[in-house]
């Protein structure tokens, strides 16, 4: 489970609130996301759960059907090795969406929230 210091309750409570499916894409994304780096803050913000280090980092937003990874400076990313897997027209951000526990793809989803973290550290 996800390391209950660096987790806050108000985003614990909105998981908890989540249809079923969709709250364990979240939690698995969450882990991952506190997983990738011991940088990471988490916040709730916008009525999400957002991770922020030097700035906003990522976030995470559910939906009926899909859970979006997103990322404050996707378009930063966009040429990077996993850029493909981002989707978004917005000025910076860009995200993933996940319709399935299937589509979690781990180690993509953990090298993108590295070189995210990477973009922050100026």
């Amino acid at each position: 489970m996800t390391n209950k210091l660096r987790t806050i309750e108000i985003v614990d409570q909105y998981i908890d609130k989540l249809p079923e499916e969709i709250q364990q894409i979240t939690v698995e994304l969450r882990k991952i996301i506190l997983d990738s780096s011991p940088h990471l803050k988490e916040e709730f913000k916008w009525s999400m759960p957002n991770y922020s280090y030097n700035g906003l980092v990522c976030y995470l937003q559910p939906a009926k059907n899909h859970v979006n990874l997103g990322f404050h400076r996707g378009n930063e990313l966009k040429n990077k090795e996993w850029g493909h897997f981002l989707h978004g027209t917005g000025k910076s951000m860009r995200h993933i969406q996940i319709n399935n526990m299937q589509e979690i793809q781990k180690d993509a989803f953990t090298s993108l929230i590295k070189i995210a973290v990477a973009l922050n550290h100026d």
